[in-house]
């Protein structure tokens, strides 16, 4: 039975070394593939590998950098024609963002690193925009973890209303006590504004890092397009101003 394909976060790492590394030098026996190869083993992603020995071993990350060489129009050479559309995808995504690219990479590597954090992180579902978010699924469960921290989350609650007396969606001014009365009391989520390649390198997460946000408005945040609030104050019409974004 075959490994499962390439994810999103592996390929974000093995690019980053990619343009890092001279083409002679793209092989299995580099100490640096061959330390990607442990790093990648350990992102909590999946959870079965058929064929755990064959599982991104040093051999199997040599490979996918040289399917960079085959796309990348600045190598003479021919490289590993026998890359994917998603290989293809990410390499014209950050052929200009080196930068963040390089950031979202060592972002990855500092959570995998902290064995506290990846435990927790094995314990937030999976689900289809984790795939796609840009940034990667590794980073957009811690993302969804910090929003998940009950104490911080209480206090921004408690922030809101002892200033407005309520709680409402900084977008669009929702009010789910206005809407459903007593059922709705109390009730709203906590968005975490910091971008996600700067996660891993905060140690708390203050007040000023969350904003309070109805359902429709945190799925949209959550989308595929990384929807900022500003932005999405924009498109939804300004309505919501009680807070600065």
């Amino acid at each position: 039975m075959r490994n499962p394909k390439w994810h999103r976060d592996e390929i974000i790492l093995a690019l980053d070394l990619y343009f890092k590394l001279e083409p002679g030098k793209i092989h299995a026996g580099n100490p640096q593939v061959i330390e990607l190869s442990e790093v990648i083993n350990q992102l909590p992603i999946f959870d079965i590998k058929p064929d755990e020995l064959k599982f991104r071993n040093p051999n199997g990350v040599g490979l996918k950098l040289s399917n960079f060489l085959a796309i990348d129009d600045s190598h003479d050479g021919k490289g590993m024609s026998s890359y994917s559309k998603l290989d293809a995808e990410i390499f014209n995504e950050f052929i200009k963002d080196k930068e963040l690219l390089s950031q979202l990479a060592k972002t990855i590597k500092t959570t995998v690193n902290n064995s506290t954090l990846k435990l927790a992180l094995s314990h937030i579902e999976n689900n289809e925009e984790d795939e796609g978010v840009k940034e990667g699924q590794v980073l957009y469960k811690l993302h969804k973890l910090r929003e998940r921290n009950k104490k911080i989350v209480s206090k921004k609650k408690a922030e809101s209303l002892k200033k407005l007396g309520k709680l409402e969606c900084e977008i669009c001014g929702f009010d789910f006590h206005v809407k459903y009365g007593e059922l709705g009391y109390g009730f709203i989520e906590c968005h975490h504004k910091v971008p996600l390649h700067a996660l891993a390198s905060i140690t708390e997460t203050k007040l000023d890092d969350l904003a309070l946000v109805c359902s429709n408005c945190h799925r949209m945040l959550h989308s595929k397009n990384s929807v900022s609030i500003s932005d999405l104050k924009i498109i939804q019409g300004g309505l919501g101003t009680a807070f600065k974004s």
